[in-house]
């Protein structure tokens, strides 16, 4: 009987604790989601915080890089901070992958940070990087077809090839529209799973008509 008690107790306390760091975990991602708005290099510390907190899940070192990354098309001009953090952003989306692999999110993801360096110097990496976004986006696509981001980026990306290139967009504004659609009935996994781009579907959509 003095065993089960023992049993008991040692279930009880690892069960309050299991509840205890997952407080801890949605606390710490709000607060780094609110923190977004205004600091997001700030905000990417704080997720990169959690990520040592949490080594078995991907979301943390996931948002650490889309922070640095889209902060990233804000210093296209300012060579130097934006090699930094990019470089930051790669062992971010690194770390990701090593404990979720073949996720289409982390593709995505990959795919944006690549952007931004063609964004930021097309003579240099238009070259070497349009091939590697491309194929990362239809990674993606085979893997879920049906990922709101993954059919909304691969879009985006083709419009911007179109335009540059004097080419028809509209059949990827079709995409764009599906991507919308897809937004409507997706659900994410789970509390902080990636929901974005919706509000980026609806923005490119007003530019194709």
């Amino acid at each position: 009987m003095t065993h089960l008690k023992h049993f008991t107790l040692l279930i009880t306390i690892l069960l309050s604790a299991n509840i205890q760091s997952q407080a801890n975990y949605e606390k710490g991602m709000e607060k780094a989601f609110d923190l977004w708005e205004t600091n997001p290099i700030e905000a990417s510390q704080l997720f990169e915080r959690i990520a040592s907190a949490e080594p078995d899940n991907w979301l943390p070192p996931y948002y650490a890089a889309e922070t640095l990354i889209l902060d990233g098309f804000t210093k296209l001009n300012d060579k130097q901070t934006l090699e930094t953090q990019l470089n930051l952003a790669q062992n971010f989306l690194n770390d990701a992958t090593a404990i979720s692999k073949n996720n289409p999110e982390i593709m995505v993801m990959q795919a944006l940070l690549y952007t931004v360096y063609v964004a930021s110097d097309g003579a240099t990496y238009g070259m070497t990087l349009s091939g590697k976004i491309m194929a990362l986006y239809n990674q993606a696509e085979v893997l879920e077809p049906n990922n709101p981001r993954v059919v909304l980026n691969k879009a985006d990306w083709e419009i911007g090839g179109a335009r540059y290139f004097g080419r028809d967009t509209k059949p990827f504004c079709k995409d764009v529209e599906r991507a919308l659609e897809l937004f409507a009935t997706f659900k994410p996994e789970s509390k902080f799973a990636p929901s974005w781009g919706k509000e980026r579907a609806e923005e490119i959509l007003k530019d194709c008509k």
